[in-house]
């Protein structure tokens, strides 16, 4: 994507999906989230990296999209931030009418990630 279409790269907040290459899956969405200690402190840019996402494995016909926190690790922002951004995407994706995804998985590696999400679900 650097060598065509996005010589300068993927601006904060936006998607774009590619191939999958030799994973089991036909599609990879990538996504650049916001780095908080580089300043971008915005919670609106983080939300926008989970539904760039959405919108985009919509947009090339995915059924299911397994999505990791954006955000949360090396880019500063916390379990709770990411998880809240992430949940109110995923809510807002779903309130939008009929899609081609059905299934949002996230995808949690470490149980303060899990417990943050978790804590967003709308039936705790």
């Amino acid at each position: 994507l650097r060598a065509t279409s996005l010589p300068d790269g993927l601006p904060v907040g936006d998607a774009v999906a590619t191939g999958a290459g030799g994973l089991p899956a036909r599609w990879v969405v990538h996504t650049v989230g916001p780095n908080r200690g580089a300043g971008e402190t915005d919670p609106a840019l983080l939300r926008a990296a989970f539904a760039g996402s959405l919108r985009v494995a919509d947009e090339v016909g995915a059924h299911s999209v397994a999505l990791p926190a954006v955000g949360a690790g090396v880019y500063g922002w916390s379990a709770t931030d990411a998880a809240r951004e992430a949940m109110a995407a995923a809510r807002e994706f779903a309130a939008g009418g009929p899609a081609s995804v059905r299934l949002v998985r996230f995808v949690l590696f470490s149980p303060e990630l899990l417990a943050a999400f978790e804590a967003e679900q709308p039936d705790r």
